[in-house]
């Protein structure tokens, strides 16, 4: 019998909630209002959040006076966003592989390594087509990832994280492909794992995303190397966010 993937467990898993429920979210809500006062959208703009999670960037867009569409494949991460929901503010249960709303946004984001976690390359270049089929033309679509040169000198020892009673071990590596980040998690009455995860990510680069995005139709017309939007460096930046236009037809 066929396992589902890893991102579709562990997403939907109530230890990936609690793991990374404090990661830093000032930070990243500081970067949404740096993209957004660097793109100048109109108000109104129609946005599509891809990989939306419980929609927390989703919320603080539409407050921001846009119509904000989120989708996400973990069906307990849109039970919850849709307790926010109003007139300009919705989600969506839905595979990122495939189409949504064909050439109907002003903008699509993809934020903070959402991406790369198929199988193969043609999954990848699916999600892709699919992003840019959901954007109008001359519309932009963001994609925020890891720099793989940066994230490759970040591997380090197995370490501990506890959450009340709740222990996760976490080791991460990475081999010519992908990287990796294993979490063994035990409780305090068993010291044995009660679950194993395995999240892995593809190391794609700028060519990679370069050549996936002109097969959609799209052109790179700007590149970063963090969130404050500063030049991307190839070496030494933590993140590349690459902003792409769709091409008229």
């Amino acid at each position: 019998m066929e396992h589902s993937p890893w991102f579709k467990d562990w997403f939907n898993s109530h230890y990936y909630h609690l793991l990374y429920q404090h990661r830093d979210m000032e930070e990243a809500n500081a970067f949404i209002v740096t993209l957004i006062n660097y793109l100048k959208p109109v108000k109104g703009s129609t946005v599509l959040d891809i990989a939306c999670g419980k929609g927390r960037h989703s919320i603080a867009l539409a407050e921001m006076g846009f119509d904000v569409t989120g989708i996400d494949l973990s069906a307990e991460s849109i039970t919850e966003a849709k307790t926010h929901e109003f007139e300009k503010l919705h989600f969506f249960e839905h595979d990122m592989r495939l189409p949504f709303r064909e050439n109907y946004f002003n903008y699509a984001f993809n934020f903070f390594t959402s991406f790369g976690y198929f199988v193969t390359r043609e999954e990848h270049d699916q999600a892709i087509q699919s992003m840019a089929k959901s954007i109008i033309n001359g519309g932009i679509l963001v994609i925020d990832y890891l720099n793989v040169q940066y994230a490759e000198q970040q591997d380090g020892p197995i370490f501990t994280k506890t959450i009340g009673d709740v222990h996760f071990h976490i080791n991460k590596w990475h081999d010519d492909f992908h990287f990796f980040k294993q979490i063994k998690i035990t409780d305090a009455e068993n010291e044995q794992p009660k679950y194993l995860y395995t999240e892995r990510v593809a190391k794609f680069g700028l060519d990679d995303f370069s050549e996936m995005l002109s097969s959609a139709n799209m052109k790179i017309v700007q590149v970063f190397g963090d969130y404050l939007l500063n030049k991307f460096d190839v070496q030494n930046s933590p993140r590349l966010i690459v902003l792409a236009q769709k091409l008229i037809d």
